[in-house]
């Protein structure tokens, strides 16, 4: 009997995955995940929305490490079908991801949306490369202050977008600042008609 060449998601249900799965109740719901390698053009809308995203990085010795990584919205570049790439800006100088993807290429985005509770993951491997200015020059943000010290090019092996469940709701400070300007000019224009009808009733 042949064998069944491997899911996409198989990059995260290992065969552990899988029998800790099938022992749960599970396993026949993943069976045939829909999951996806190629970038589809709604998780490109999402990933030109976001303002932040988490970068996890393992080293040889499987040590774990995450970070974020935070920019104005569309910092994070969609450069093809499977590739993302963003530019790697000067911070604490620690370098522990530079360095976990120097021995270890195997990467991870958790990008999260909590205005709309949404998150998607995406599975991959990823590069820094410090000796190219030209493409740092091309991922870096438009005015945005901050320098570009690299490049990382993440190419995507698998992503899966999660239900919202238990995603707490928040909202981006500029948004409710937006929305508040708007209801305090809603309010001073209904304060203004109020002061016209009153002066109105009195000379009437």
């Amino acid at each position: 009997m042949s064998q069944l060449p491997p899911l996409v998601s198989d990059v995260a249900f290992t065969p552990t995955v899988k029998e800790i799965q099938g022992r749960k109740g599970s396993r026949s719901a993943y069976e045939r995940a829909a999951w996806a390698r190629e970038i589809s053009p709604d998780l490109a809308g999402f990933i030109a929305a976001q303002t932040s995203f988490f970068l996890a990085t393992a080293n040889a010795a499987g040590q774990p490490y995450i970070q974020h990584r935070g920019g104005p919205a569309g910092f994070l570049h969609m450069l093809g079908p499977t590739t993302l790439g963003f530019a790697d800006f000067s911070g604490n100088r620690q370098y522990i991801s530079a360095g976990n993807l120097a021995d270890n290429p195997k990467a991870f985005l958790f990008l999260i949306d909590y205005t709309h509770r949404q998150r998607v993951k995406i599975w991959g491997e990823a590069r820094l490369i410090d000796d190219r200015p030209d493409l740092v020059a091309q991922l870096m943000p438009q005015g945005y202050k901050a320098r570009g010290e690299a490049a990382v090019l993440f190419e995507v092996a698998a992503w899966n977008a999660n239900c919202p469940q238990h995603i707490p709701q928040r909202f981006e400070a500029a948004d409710v600042t937006a929305a508040i300007a708007v209801r305090e000019a809603r309010i001073a224009e209904l304060e203004a008609e109020l002061a016209t009808s009153r002066a109105q009733g009195a000379t009437g």
